[in-house]
């Protein structure tokens, strides 16, 4: 079962698709995202439209970090190729799945999950997540509930 409101951010270590150890930062507000393959045509929108936001999310305080268990050089040219500046952590032991509980398939992909962090504590989980529009829809959320400030 995934981590749920409420619950602490566990503290992992990956790499990023630089090849740099990445620990992300939780103390603050962030998004972790679990996809399931670089390159896939729902992926591909997913992580576009982060992109696209990835100035909004910034200015809101918000970091994003995208998760699959492909590998480094999987990410690096999926990054290279959508024009991706924010981390792709990669997760080919599924030690990041696991710690956030995140279900796989059987080949050992992530499922699409996506968690939003504030302070440490998950605040929010979407499991079975619809790629198309779910960066733009999160962040709405986030304003409603008053876990960030936009100008809008």
């Amino acid at each position: 079962m995934p981590l749920q409101p409420g619950d602490p951010a566990p503290a992992v270590t990956a790499v990023d698709q630089h090849g740099e150890s990445v620990t992300p930062d939780f103390e603050g507000t962030a998004v972790i995202y679990f996809y399931v393959e670089d390159g896939t045509p729902g992926c591909a929108t997913q992580a576009d439209q982060f992109g696209l936001e990835a100035d909004t999310y910034e200015a809101a305080g918000v970091t994003v970090y995208g998760v699959s268990t492909d590998g480094v050089e999987s990410h690096r040219e999926f990054a290279a190729e959508r024009g991706i500046d924010f981390d792709l952590l990669a997760d080919p032991e599924g030690e990041l799945c696991e710690a956030f509980g995140v279900e796989r398939d059987h080949a050992g992909r992530a499922r699409r999950t996506t968690f939003v962090i504030d302070d440490g504590e998950v605040v929010r989980t979407v499991e079975g997540v619809s790629p198309d529009g779910h960066a733009r829809d999160l962040l709405l959320e986030l304003y409603d509930a008053g876990v960030v400030d936009l100008d809008l």
